[in-house]
C-alpha cells in the first residue's frame, strides 16, 4: 500500500507548478537567476564538507547576500540604465570585499588590529553596501538605528558619563566591524550561512512538493466542522506550517489567503480574522522543531545544544496556540458562529494516506536532533531525503507493479543509509543518479528537476532578508563589543531589578516592543538579549529563560500597534486597517504576553531547572503545578476579553475572570492562592448563573 501512495507523484497532481518568475525571460533575469542557483548550491556544499574557515564561509555569503540585493534592483521594469549600471556595479564591489576576505585572510589575521589603509577602503566599502542592502530590504528603520551605533562609537566619547568611552577613531570602528568576526561577518551572519540558509532552502523543498496542501487539508478535515472553524483552521495549519518555515509574515500571505477570506465569509469580523492569521502565523516562530531562525541563533550565542532550545520552548508553545484556538472558540461562540458544511471538508485521513510520506523529512530531522546530531547535519541529511523524495515520486510512478515500486524505495533508502558509513558523498551520489535518470525520463522529468532548481532558487531568495538583516545588525553588537555600551546598560536594569524584578521585565518587554516598531525579529532579539540578557542573569533568571523572554517580545513586537508587521501583511487579504487588526492581536494573542513572566518566576514552565517553585516541591511536581496554572491563567485571560463563557458577561465579571488570571501570573507571595481562590469563586458564580438562566428557560 505505502508503495502505491508513494508512486502517485502529489507534485503532478495536487500541487500546481510554479510559474517561473517574471524577470527569468530577460537576459538579466536568467543571470540572477542562475546566481541565486549558485548561491543555494555554494551553501549546501559548504554545509555538507565544511572546506572552508569561518571567516571565509561569512564573507563570501555576504558577498552572495549583496549581490542578490543589487541584482534584483537591476532586472526591475522601467529603471533607468544608467542605475541599473551601478547596481551591478555594487553587487561586483560587494561580491569582491568578501573575496578579498578569501585572498588575503592570512595576511588580515597576521596584521589584526593594525589594518593597513587598503583594508580600511575595503572594509567601509562592505559596511556602506550592507547599509544600502538593508535599507533596500527592510526599508529605513533598521539601517537607522545601526547608524546611530555606529555614530556613537565614532563619537561617543563627547557624551558625558556613564553614556562615554575612551573614543575610537575611524580606523578602530572600520577594523571592529568588516575585518574580523564582531561586526557584520559576527555569529549572527555565522548562522545565516549555515542554520538558517539551509533551513529555509528546506521549507521551500518541502513547500514546493505539496506540505502546505497536506498541512491545510488536515486542519481544515480535523476541526473545520467545528465552531469557527475556519478560524480554527488558520490556528491549526500556522502552527503545523510554522514546523517548517518559522516565518511569521510568510505564513500570513500564504495561509492567509485561503482562511481569512473563509472566516469573513462564515461570520468573523475583518479584523478579527486578519489577527486569528497574524497571531497563529506569528507562533509558527515558537513552534518546535524548526522554529524561526532565532532559535539557531540563540543556541550559537549561548553555546547550548539546538534540542535545549526546543525543550524551553515546546510547553510555552503549546500553551500559545492552545489560547489563540480557545479564544477563536470563545468568539465563535459568541457570535453563534458555525463551521464549514460536510461537503466543504476534505477527507483528512486520505490527505494524510496519499502524502503521509511528506512527514518523513520532518520525523528525521525531529529524531537526528534528540540523537544529539547538530542542527546543520540534521537539517542536511533532512533536506536530501525530501530532494531525494521529491525525484523519486515520478521514477517509481514509472514502475508498473507494485513489488518494484517498493523494491525502489528501499534500494533507495538502502543506498541513502550508507551515510552513516560512507559520509555524505554516498548523498549526494544517489541524488546525482537520481537527476541522471530523470535527464533520461520523458513526460515528466524534466518538470521534477526543474522544481528542484526552483525551490533552490527560492531557498536562496528567501534568505536574502534574513541575512542582510543578520548581517547589518552585526554593527550593533561589534559597537557594543567595542565600547563596553551593553555593560552600562546592564547595570542599570540590574539596578532597577534589585528592587523589583517585575519592574526589570516590564522595561525589557517595552525595550523589545519599542524596537520591533521598525525591526524585524532577529535583529531585534540580538540587540535587546546583547543588552539585557546578562542583566536578567544577574537578578537570577536562567539564562535560556532570559533569553526566551526577549524573544517572545520580540515576536509580539509585530502584533502590537502602532507598527505591527505581521497585522499589516494581513490587512489587504482581510480588507481591514491594519491598525483595528494589531488591536485585536493583542486581544488574541495574550498567551505571549503572559507566558514569558510565568517562566521568568517559575522556570519549570520551560522545562528549565531553577526557581523556588522547584526547590519546594521538586522538579516534575513544579512543572505540572505551573503548566496547570498557565492552563487557567490563559482560560481566565481569554474569557476576560472575549466577555463569553456559556453566557454573555457583565463588565464587572470580565474584571473577576481577569483578576484571578493577574493573579496567578503575578506569582507573588500567596498570590496562586488567592488567584485561585478568586477563579473557583468565579467558576461557580457562572456554574450557579447557568442553573438560573436555564430554570428561567432562556439567556
Amino acid at each position: 500500500m505505502a508503495a502505491d501512495i508513494a508512486s502517485e507523484s502529489i507534485l503532478h497532481d495536487d500541487v500546481a507548478p510554479h510559474n517561473p518568475p517574471p524577470d527569468i525571460k530577460t537576459f538579466v533575469g536568467k543571470v540572477l537567476f542562475a546566481i541565486a542557483l549558485i548561491f543555494a548550491s555554494w551553501q549546501i556544499y559548504t554545509a555538507a564538507y565544511a572546506p572552508l574557515s569561518s571567516v571565509i564561509l561569512r564573507a563570501v555569503h555576504v558577498g552572495f547576500l549583496l549581490v542578490m540585493v543589487f541584482g534584483t534592483a537591476a532586472t526591475r521594469k522601467g529603471r533607468p540604465v544608467a542605475l541599473k549600471g551601478l547596481d551591478w556595479l555594487c553587487a561586483s564591489v560587494a561580491f569582491m570585499t568578501g573575496v578579498y576576505q578569501w585572498v588575503f585572510e592570512g595576511d588580515l589575521i597576521l596584521r589584526a588590529g593594525d589594518p593597513t589603509t587598503t583594508d580600511i577602503v575595503v572594509g567601509g566599502v562592505a559596511i556602506l553596501l550592507v547599509f544600502e542592502a538593508a535599507r533596500r530590504v527592510l526599508g529605513w528603520a533598521l539601517p537607522a538605528i545601526c547608524l546611530c551605533f555606529v555614530l556613537y562609537g565614532l563619537f561617543g566619547e563627547y557624551l558625558p558619563s556613564p553614556l562615554g568611552h575612551r573614543g575610537f577613531g575611524l580606523d578602530q570602528v572600520v577594523d571592529q566591524l568588516a575585518m574580523g568576526m564582531e561586526g557584520i561577518y559576527g555569529t549572527p551572519t555565522y548562522v545565516s550561512a549555515t542554520y538558517i540558509f539551509l533551513f529555509i532552502v528546506f521549507g521551500s523543498f518541502l513547500e514546493r512538493a505539496g506540505i502546505i496542501k497536506l498541512f491545510s487539508d488536515l486542519a481544515i478535515g480535523l476541526v473545520g466542522h467545528t465552531r469557527g472553524g475556519p478560524a480554527k483552521v488558520a490556528v491549526v495549519s500556522s502552527a503545523l506550517m510554522g514546523t517548517v518555515n518559522g516565518s511569521g509574515v510568510a505564513n500570513v500571505v500564504t495561509t492567509g489567503q485561503v482562511t481569512i477570506p473563509i472566516m469573513k465569509k462564515i461570520g468573523f469580523t475583518p479584523a478579527f480574522a486578519g489577527a486569528v492569521e497574524a497571531t497563529a502565523s506569528m507562533g509558527g516562530q515558537i513552534m518546535p522543531p524548526v522554529m524561526g531562525a532565532v532559535a539557531f541563533i540563540m543556541a550559537e550565542t549561548l553555546g547550548v545544544a539546538y534540542t535545549d532550545i526546543v525543550q524551553a520552548a515546546v510547553v510555552p508553545a503549546i500553551l500559545y496556540f492552545s489560547a489563540v484556538f480557545w479564544i477563536v472558540h470563545l468568539e465563535a461562540t459568541r457570535l453563534g458562529l458555525r463551521g464549514l458544511e460536510d461537503d466543504e471538508l476534505p477527507d483528512w485521513k486520505r490527505a494524510l494516506k496519499k502524502g503521509w510520506f511528506l512527514l518523513m523529512p520532518l520525523g528525521l530531522l525531529v529524531y537526528l536532533l534528540f540523537r544529539g546530531y547538530t542542527p546543520l547535519f540534521s537539517g542536511t541529511i533532512s533536506l536530501a531525503v525530501t530532494a531525494a523524495l521529491i525525484m523519486g515520486l515520478p521514477i517509481a510512478g514509472r514502475l508498473s507493479h507494485t513489488a518494484l515500486r517498493m523494491v525502489f524505495w528501499v534500494v533507495l533508502g538502502a543506498a541513502g543509509g550508507l551515510f552513516f558509513e560512507y559520509g555524505v558523498d554516498v548523498v549526494f551520489l544517489v541524488l546525482s543518479v537520481l537527476v541522471v535518470v530523470l535527464l533520461f525520463l520523458k513526460n515528466g522529468g524534466n518538470k521534477t528537476l526543474h522544481i528542484v532548481v526552483e525551490a533552490l532558487v527560492e531557498g536562496a531568495r528567501n534568505a536574502v532578508g534574513v541575512g542582510v538583516a543578520c548581517a547589518l545588525v552585526g554593527v550593533i553588537v561589534g559597537i557594543m563589543t567595542l565600547t563596553g555600551a551593553a555593560t552600562n546598560f546592564a547595570r542599570t536594569i540590574v539596578e532597577v531589578g534589585e528592587h523589583s524584578l517585575f519592574l526589570s521585565l516590564v522595561l525589557t518587554m517595552i525595550t523589545c516592543l519599542v524596537l520591533g516598531m521598525g525591526v524585524p525579529t532577529i535583529p531585534n532579539y540580538i540587540i535587546t538579549s546583547s543588552l539585557v540578557g546578562p542583566a536578567l542573569l544577574g537578578l537570577g533568571v536562567p539564562l535560556i529563560v532570559s533569553h526566551m523572554f526577549v524573544f517572545y517580545f520580540g515576536i509580539m513586537a509585530d502584533l502590537t500597534p502602532p507598527v505591527a508587521l505581521a497585522a499589516f501583511a494581513a490587512a489587504p487579504i482581510a480588507r481591514a486597517s491594519g491598525l483595528s487588526i494589531g488591536v485585536q492581536c493583542l486581544r488574541i494573542a495574550i498567551a505571549g504576553f503572559v507566558v514569558p513572566y510565568m517562566a521568568v518566576y517559575a522556570p519549570a514552565l520551560m522545562l528549565q531547572d531553577g526557581g523556588p517553585l522547584a526547590s519546594a516541591i521538586g522538579y516534575v511536581p513544579a512543572v505540572l503545578f505551573v503548566v496547570s496554572k498557565a492552563v487557567l491563567a490563559i482560560g481566565l485571560w481569554g474569557i476576560g476579553s472575549v466577555g463569553f463563557f456559556v453566557l454573555r458577561l457583565a463588565l464587572w465579571e470580565r474584571v473577576w475572570a481577569t483578576a484571578g488570571a493577574f493573579l496567578m501570573v503575578a506569582a507573588l507571595p500567596v498570590t496562586d492562592e488567592i488567584g485561585g481562590a478568586v477563579a473557583i469563586g468565579f467558576f461557580i458564580h457562572m456554574w450557579l448563573r447557568v442553573r438560573r438562566t436555564t430554570a428561567r428557560g432562556g439567556r
